[in-house]
C-alpha cells in the first residue's frame, strides 16, 4: 500500500495510491478523515486495518500532494551512516562515534516543494536518504525486532548548510526536510538491502548507492534511537547519505529515487536570501569542492 497525504480544503487527507489514482482510506472498514499520523497510531501499527475505499477516486495528477507528515513528533537522522561519505567528507568518525541528530518537524517540505535556501553566502547541499516512519511506540526495541516497529519507507532529501555549526542548526532550517511522495508499507518494499538510491540534480546524477552499504542498517538504527529516545507513531528516522553530496543554487532540481519506493522530486530557490548572521563558515567537516565521482564508488 502507498499512503500519501494530498490537500483538502484548509487541512490534509490522507489517501491511498493505487496506479495513477488516489483512492480515500478506511480504518477497520470505516471512513477515515484524520491526518496520517493520527492513522498510524490508530491502526496499532498494522498495515492490515487499513483499507482502500471502493468509491472512483481522483487522478494523481489532479490532487496537490502535501508533506507526508505535515507534523511528526520529531525527525531522527542519521550522520555518515555509509563509508564512502565518510571519506568523502573527510570525517574522523562515523555514525558509531557520532550517534544521531534531530531535525526541527517544521523543516518537512511536500514532494514538488520548494526548498528555499536562507543565506546567499554559505555552502548548500543535497543528501538523498531512505527514510522510514514508526507505526507504534518503540523504547529499547532489541535489533531482531525492529522491524515490526516500521509502517512504510519513503524518500528524503537532507538539505543542509556546511560549516561549523550544530548540524540540527545546519539542517532545521524550514523547508530542509523534503519527504515523500509518499508511504510504502514492507510488504510492497521487501528485501532493503536490495533497494537502490539515485539522487539527481539538474537531471545530472549526483548519488547512486545500495541500502546494504549502510553502516548501521535499519534494525541497528531502531535499535539505537530507541534506547536513547521514545519513539512514537509518525516519527521519522532517515538512515543516511552515500557519497555524491555536492552544492545546490538557486533554479535546481533536485530528485532522489529509491526502487520499489518512488521518487521525491523538488526545485531550488534563493529568492530573499541574505547574508547569514553566524560564523561557522570554514569550519566543521571538509566537503569535496566537486561532487564525488560515481566511479570511484565502484
Amino acid at each position: 500500500m502507498k499512503l500519501l497525504t494530498s490537500r483538502s480544503g484548509a487541512g490534509w487527507r490522507v489517501g491511498a495510491v493505487t496506479g495513477d489514482t488516489v483512492h480515500d482510506v478506511r480504518l477497520d472498514g470505516r471512513g477515515w478523515d484524520g491526518g496520517l499520523r493520527e492513522l498510524l497510531a490508530a491502526a496499532g501499527g498494522d498495515p492490515r486495518r487499513i483499507t482502500v475505499d471502493s468509491g472512483p477516486g481522483l487522478a494523481l495528477a489532479s490532487v496537490e500532494v502535501g508533506p507526508l507528515l505535515p507534523d511528526p513528533s520529531k525527525i531522527v537522522a542519521a550522520p555518515v551512516n555509509y563509508v564512502d561519505h565518510q571519506a568523502e567528507m573527510n570525517e574522523a568518525t562515523h555514525i558509531d562515534g557520532l550517534g544521531v541528530f534531530l531535525k526541527a518537524p517544521s523543516s518537512v517540505l511536500a514532494h514538488h516543494g520548494v526548498v528555499r535556501l536562507p543565506y546567499d553566502d554559505r555552502r548548500f547541499d543535497q543528501e538523498g536518504e531512505l527514510a522510514l516512519v514508526i507505526g507504534r511506540t518503540a523504547r529499547d526495541v532489541p535489533a531482531e525486532d525492529a522491524l515490526s516497529y516500521v509502517f512504510g519507507y519513503t524518500c528524503l532529501l537532507d538539505i543542509t548548510m556546511r560549516g561549523g555549526e550544530d548540524r540540527s542548526t545546519r539542517k532545521s532550517f524550514d523547508t530542509f526536510t523534503p519527504i515523500g511522495p509518499w508511504l510504502v508499507t514492507p510488504d510492497e518494499v521487501g528485501d532493503l538491502g536490495s533497494l537502490r538510491l539515485r539522487c539527481s540534480v539538474g537531471g545530472t546524477l549526483r548519488q547512486d548507492a545500495s541500502i546494504g552499504d549502510l553502516i548501521w542498517d535499519v534494525p541497528a538504527l531502531i535499535a539505537y534511537v530507541s534506547s536513547v529516545m521514545t519513539l512514537v507513531p509518525g516519527d521519522v528516522l532517515s538512515t543516511g547519505t552515500p557519497a555524491g553530496v555536492g552544492t545546490i543554487a538557486d533554479g535546481d532540481t533536485i530528485s532522489v529515487t529509491i526502487s520499489r519506493i518512488g521518487t521525491l522530486t523538488v526545485s531550488v530557490s534563493g529568492d530573499g536570501a541574505r547574508h547569514c548572521p553566524t560564523k561557522g563558515v570554514g569550519r566543521g567537516p571538509v566537503p569535496p569542492a566537486e561532487v564525488t565521482p560515481l566511479r570511484s564508488r565502484g
